[in-house]
């Protein structure tokens, strides 16, 4: 069921590519090709079958009727009046960042058709060679819309989404930033504390606790940083919440108050076995 005439990813790396997969696979456009800033992830895309074409000149997105910006927060928004100047106005845009207010404020701007998209998938290796088709099955998608949001682009975001076969759901920029905040971003961002916090000399003795427990610290660096700066006031609120729970238990240990102790680690523990259901 093909959606789309040409489809431009920008930016072919694991979240592009598995994207790129997943709509030939699905036989969703009659052309894609991807953007990137390196000729090894271009020519490796090709020889995946991920694109059809690729550059390193953005002008390829040209004649693009769905343009999908998977590229760190920062290069959403350098790159998107570059883009809007080669696409026809009614190119339907979406972009895969994972904070929204900041670049649903400027795309919706430059683009007329624009809905941003955060699909919730992935892994902490990064690359095309990474991507896989499939990847996106059966996880959930949210998409962005506010009162100045082409209700044309919600509508066939909505249906690329469901046809690549995710759950969709629908909040505003600002709910999105702030519920990411905390299932998303605090996890990766204590995630990174505690392996700084433990010395290398003992990861010799380490079981897979903490390799469980930071994981996605082995998350690239850059886009990480443009997402914590990006989403900066919700980040810092769910910080200081972290911050006040440690404190808690820090308090409890200190105090040598096992009952407190223990009730705040039953509560926690009754919390987690909510998640898994």
């Amino acid at each position: 069921m093909k959606l789309f005439n040409k489809v431009a990813i920008i930016g072919t790396g694991l979240i592009g590519g598995s994207i790129a997969l997943d709509i030939k696979k699905n036989k969703l456009a009659g052309e894609v090709v991807g953007v990137s800033r390196h000729k090894r992830n271009i020519s490796l895309a090709k020889k995946m079958h991920a694109i059809d074409k690729g550059s390193q000149d953005i002008f390829i997105a040209k004649g693009a009727d769905l343009v999908i910006f998977a590229t760190p927060v920062e290069t959403i928004l350098s790159l998107a009046p570059r883009i809007a100047a080669i696409v026809d106005k009614n190119c339907i845009v979406t972009d895969v960042g994972s904070t929204k207010q900041k670049i649903a404020s400027k795309l919706e701007k430059v683009f007329l058709k624009y809905a941003g998209s955060h699909p919730m998938a992935g892994s902490e290796k990064h690359g095309v060679r990474n991507a896989k088709a499939g990847m996106l099955k059966d996880s959930l998608c949210l998409v962005t819309r506010d009162e100045n949001t082409n209700k044309e682009a919600v509508r066939k975001i909505t249906k690329l989404w469901s046809a690549l076969g995710t759950k969709v759901l629908i909040l505003s920029p600002a709910a999105h930033d702030k519920i990411l905040s905390f299932v998303s971003h605090l996890p990766h961002a204590v995630a990174f504390s505690l392996i700084s916090s433990v010395p290398k000399e003992y990861f010799k003795f380490s079981s897979s606790g903490l390799k469980d427990a930071t994981r996605i610290a082995a998350s690239e660096p850059e886009l990480w940083a443009d997402i914590f700066l990006t989403n900066r006031g919700n980040m810092l609120k769910s910080i200081t919440v972290l911050e006040n729970n440690l404190a808690g238990i820090k308090s409890a240990i200190n105090n040598k108050n096992k009952h407190l102790l223990t009730r705040i680690l039953k509560k926690a523990s009754e919390k987690r076995n909510i998640l898994s259901l």
